[in-house]
């Protein structure tokens, strides 16, 4: 249950410093959206202000911001299950939990990778 709460924390704490970016990312009115908006729109009002950000930047800065979150997680796990497998003393259950811990992170780091590639790939067919 304390991990359960850790790992939550940890993605709370992340996923708030990550939203707390898009204000200063450029997603604030600028004053000429700001009339824009309250005048209707013009013909200086048609073009996209210099400073805007596009949906797929904030997704690859997610996506990018989440996986090293979770390439962390696994290399720590990694280094967790490495100690208790060398602390087993010799016992079964104790290094067989402790190869699952190893090999499970392992299978996390693959997803996150492919996970990566994926959302790369797509953003770039976006573009």
């Amino acid at each position: 249950m304390k991990r359960l709460q850790l790992l939550f924390t940890a993605f709370l704490a992340v996923w708030i410093s990550t939203t707390a970016a898009l204000p200063a990312a450029g997603f604030a009115d600028t004053p000429k959206a700001t009339v824009c908006q309250t005048l209707g729109s013009g013909s200086d009002c048609q073009t996209t202000p210099a400073n805007s950000v596009s949906l797929t930047h904030v997704i690859a800065v997610t996506v990018n911001v989440l996986s090293i979150a979770a390439g962390v997680a696994a290399v720590i796990m990694i280094m967790i299950g490495g100690f208790r497998y060398i602390t087993s003393n010799g016992d079964s259950n104790t290094a067989k939990s402790a190869r699952n811990t190893v090999l499970y992170s392992l299978i996390g780091i693959v997803i996150v990778v492919m996970a990566q590639i994926i959302v790369q790939f797509v953003l770039f067919r976006l573009k």
